[in-house]
């Protein structure tokens, strides 16, 4: 199928500029004291997109020693007193989703909060304590992209991680052709480790979401439990970040297409975006516009 560039130029435009988008986040990130400090007990919320990156960030936080960080949906948050969170970080593009508001409503004045925000004339603007202002990363396209990644790279730089890797590759990523076996596909599944197991699970996301197709994600070392079993011909398995060991071999059975590139996983996710679009376009669909789906969740009869 021909490629239709007509579909998803929101998305396009928004994915490609994530280098720099990064970059400028970065930079703020590396001025800005808004963050938890190094010690304190954190919970980080989010709903869709943002609670993988919420999930990504909570590893890499914890990992470097930075201390306790737990990440939930929004639905689905545990910040009673018994776990004594000092803060809690809320991530919203939109900063109209229900569920979030609702948390931070319901917890302001008794623990501090701190939202990443694209949407700076939002309602979360007045209700969390400090904001972390990311205007020039929000995006039109109901699908997200860079407004995900650009607060990963925010949190991320916070914690210490060295992002420039990631900006260098993620250069070509977003730019790459996309191979014919990759639009042809009939399944993907992702897989990460530590902090990449929720890029993983937002590489699934975002092709649900764009091409409604069929896709699964996990911590690796789970994947040969069970999943690996419908690894085969003109299916896709995307590794994010370091292999387990022997996964390569036992990929080599199955005739799947076994993807683990020496590229920074942020970079990757962006790799990922870029097939997802075109993949979108070959099949008719517009990611700016997906089925069923809407720019934020505002729940029946709340603002």
């Amino acid at each position: 199928m021909s490629e239709n560039t007509a579909l998803g130029p929101f998305m396009e435009a928004e994915l490609t500029s994530q280098p720099e988008v990064w970059a400028r986040a970065i930079a703020q990130a590396q001025t800005e004291t808004l963050l938890p400090a190094d010690g304190e007990r954190v919970a980080v919320i989010g709903c869709g997109t943002s609670w993988f990156m919420a999930q990504s960030y909570a590893a890499a936080r914890e990992t470097a020693g930075k201390g306790v960080t737990d990440a939930f949906a929004a639905s689905e948050a545990f910040l009673g007193e018994a776990r004594g969170y000092d803060a809690v970080i809320a991530i919203t593009r939109s900063g109209t989703t229900t569920e979030v508001l609702e948390i931070l409503t319901a917890i302001k004045g008794t623990i501090r909060t701190v939202a990443l925000v694209g949407d700076t004339t939002s309602p979360i603007m007045t209700l969390a304590d400090a904001v972390v202002e990311l205007p020039y990363a929000d995006e039109k396209s109901v699908v997200q992209t860079r407004f995900a990644t650009t607060a990963l790279a925010y949190l991320l730089t916070s914690v210490g991680v060295d992002l420039t890797a990631a900006i260098e590759d993620a250069k070509t990523a977003v730019t790459a052709p996309v191979e014919q076996e990759l639009i042809d596909a009939e399944q993907f599944t992702f897989l990460g480790t530590n902090w990449t197991v929720g890029l993983a699970h937002e590489a699934g996301l975002k092709m649900r979401e764009a091409v409604q197709g069929w896709t699964e994600s996990y911590p690796a070392k789970e994947y040969r439990h069970g999943p690996i079993s419908i690894a085969a011909p003109n299916r896709v398995t995307w590794m994010f970040g370091e292999q387990p060991e022997g996964l390569d071999a036992d990929m080599a059975k199955t005739g799947a297409l076994y993807l683990n590139r020496s590229v920074h996983p942020l970079a990757e996710l962006a790799r990922v975006h870029r097939v997802t679009l075109q993949r979108a376009r070959a099949r008719g669909m517009n990611p700016d516009l997906p089925r069923n789906l809407t720019r934020s969740v505002i729940l029946s009869g709340q603002a």
